[in-house]
């Protein structure tokens, strides 16, 4: 594995524009930044490697395993497109002919998450929901006094850096949203007491699109984990050999750059 952005003091440069030009002679065809970020997203996007990489993840910086097989690597890329997709809700990477429809994902009609007429999420002040919870005996996603049908447990202990998801997500509209302060770090400002003091709408449209896209992520991990274990039993693109490559090489600073670097004032040009 190799940390694909450099070390810390060149973060400025997000992709080194050679690592691109190396990996496209390497593969023999062109590998632009869009593809390598899916690549990203599809070998890293998961808990599998998160748990297979844990030691090395303790240590700050993304390393990825990149695969020299050619093929491997494009089923890996266009597995994070579907990610990439899902993740900003139909916004990015949308494909219709590959699946990946323009507006929010939605799972197989039969397993759509919904609301039941006797399940709905009351909208007074006075009804504004305090907990989220899970009954997994019966899928059931409980939301104050309403709750959502067709919500796997799986996708009630969704995680992301190790906070769950939906409740993370509920955090910011529940009714009481106060945060406990910690240590000596300041009382938070009025302005975030300037919150709806009823349940809207929009919040169960996004509930409903959350649900629909955690749906697909979980069922995506068996394929990304398959994936991943393909990459590592198969030839890889070793450090050394994109640093033989230059791989890492930043460019050379733009002039406006080199003067700053010299100590030039603000109003230099």
């Amino acid at each position: 594995m190799f940390p694909l952005w450099g070390d810390a003091e060149a973060q400025s440069s997000n992709l080194r524009p050679k690592l691109l030009e190396t990996l496209t002679a390497r593969c023999g065809r062109e590998i632009g930044s869009e593809e390598l970020f899916a690549y990203v997203v599809g070998i890293s996007g998961h808990p599998t490697f998160t748990n297979h990489f844990k030691d090395d993840l303790s240590t700050p910086g993304l390393r990825i395993p990149i695969t020299a097989d050619v093929a491997v690597f494009r089923e890996v890329a266009d597995l994070g497109r579907q990610v990439i997709w899902l993740h900003t809700f139909g916004e990015r990477m949308a494909d219709a002919a590959h699946g990946r429809p323009e507006g929010p994902p939605r799972l197989p009609l039969e397993r759509r998450p919904h609301i039941p007429a006797d399940g709905a999420i009351p909208q007074g002040p006075e009804s504004m929901p305090e907990m989220i919870e899970h009954d997994s005996a019966r899928q059931r996603l409980l939301i104050g006094n309403g709750h959502v049908e067709n919500v796997p447990t799986a996708v009630w202990r969704y995680e992301v850096s190790g906070k769950q998801v939906l409740r993370q997500w509920f955090s910011y509209r529940k009714k009481d949203r106060e945060r406990p302060i910690i240590g000596d770090r300041r009382p938070p400002s009025q302005l975030a007491f300037i919150q709806p003091d009823h349940w809207l709408a929009e919040y169960t449209t996004d509930l409903i699109n959350v649900l629909n896209v955690l749906g697909l992520l979980v069922d995506l991990e068996p394929a990304q984990a398959e994936l991943l274990d393909r990459v590592l039993a198969g030839p890889l693109i070793s450090d050394e050999e994109l640093r033989v490559a230059r791989a890492f090489e930043l460019p050379p600073p733009t002039k406006k750059k080199a003067k700053a670097q010299e100590g030039a004032t603000l109003f230099d040009v």
